[in-house]
């Protein structure tokens, strides 16, 4: 099925709304979700809807949160989420890191009591929007092994880092610090197709391509696949973002971190509260002029896609350009949802007695 932008927003927007979100948080929350599906990131689009309603029905989501600043100093704070849409409560503690850099430079911002933010990418694009350098990070459902083991303790813990530029889109190396990202499996699952060697593991830690390991006890693996090919970097920036994200905050890190993933349970034993995230902001202007900044960052984009190739037909990609004409595209040829999440969303339509999704003419 092809959808328009518009269209998939409206009902994104109406399955929020159903579940008790504010017309504020509804259509944040849809807007976090579409531009993942518009920059062609599929598995974090309204492919989720399910999951967050799944979460919510469980109460393990608050549709109407108090978010609250717990503890701050001028360039940083702590942000408690009240178990809300982490599509609302990444953007609030953005929101709070750039005024903090506005005044001081930079900001820093630690979140506990959230959920699934989406795409990282969104959460750091707020800071380039405002001539800043953006970070995002979070901690995820625990289906990560360490190098060395078959135990998940891990999340795909993914971490975006984003970079203004003057003629050229913004630089944005928005990346899992896992071999693949979950969603990668799921639509291989949808698709009914084997994943790549070196993305999981078998309970007992052999190699696998079946894309339904992690439901018989398998893993993920960490960027890297192996020790052999640098499984221990991967491993090091996945611990990274979960103590930046969980052990600063006051949220749950490692094995503790509830699950998004239907297959897992929350541990009975939870050391801090949700899941967590770590945010920040940093002005341009506070190592250079804005513009001389965005003209080297001009010419180093410039410079890189020059680099020589080593197949003509295939130079080198800039962090972020993939997604940039994936939007362009999809904004004026419609975005494209497989089968079986127009399965899903119908089903979710259904149990929230919303209009079912239908493909108007683009």
């Amino acid at each position: 099925m092809i959808v328009s932008e518009s269209t998939l927003r409206n009902f994104t927007e109406n399955v929020f709304l159903a579940m008790g979100c504010s017309k504020e948080h509804a259509a944040l929350a849809a807007d976090v979700l579409l531009l993942s599906d518009m920059r062609g990131i599929d598995s974090h689009g309204v492919a989720r809807l399910t999951g967050y309603v799944r979460l919510w029905q469980k109460q393990r989501i608050n549709a109407t949160p108090a978010i609250k600043i717990v503890h701050e100093t001028p360039t940083t704070a702590t942000i408690d989420g009240d178990a809300g849409l982490g599509l609302v409560v990444a953007p609030f503690a953005m929101k709070v890191a750039i005024q903090k850099a506005e005044q001081y430079g930079s900001g820093w911002i630690s979140i506990r009591n959230s959920n699934h933010f989406g795409i990282a990418g969104y959460h750091a694009l707020m800071a380039v929007q405002k001539d800043m350098i953006g970070f995002a990070m979070t901690n995820a459902s625990p289906l990560v092994a360490p190098t060395f083991s078959n135990e998940r303790m891990l999340g795909t813990n993914p971490m975006c880092y984003a970079f203004p530029a003057g003629k050229y889109p913004p630089v944005i190396v928005d990346m899992a610090t896992s071999a693949a990202a979950n969603g990668k499996l799921e639509i291989a699952q949808r698709a009914r197709k084997p994943v790549p060697e070196g993305w999981v593991q078998n309970a007992t830690g052999g190699y696998t391509t079946d894309p339904h390991a992690l439901k018989s006890g398998g893993s993920l693996l960490p960027l890297g696949s192996d020790y052999e090919h640098g499984s221990h970097k991967g491993f090091g920036l996945s611990a990274t973002v979960d103590i930046l994200s969980a052990v600063l905050s006051g949220a749950n890190y490692g094995p503790w971190v509830p699950p998004f993933v239907s297959f897992l349970e929350p541990p009975a034993d939870p050391v801090g509260t949700g899941i967590g995230h770590f945010l920040g902001a940093m002005r341009v202007d506070g190592f250079r002029p804005v513009n001389e900044f965005k003209e080297h960052m001009d010419n180093w984009v410039s410079r890189f896609k020059s680099a020589s190739p080593i197949n003509p037909d295939q130079g080198v990609i800039i962090p972020g350009e993939p997604e940039y004409y994936a939007e362009q595209d999809r904004r004026k040829n419609g975005i494209p949802i497989v089968d079986a999440v127009v399965k899903d969303l119908h089903e979710v339509a259904d149990k929230l007695n919303v209009a079912p999704l239908t493909p108007p003419s683009l």
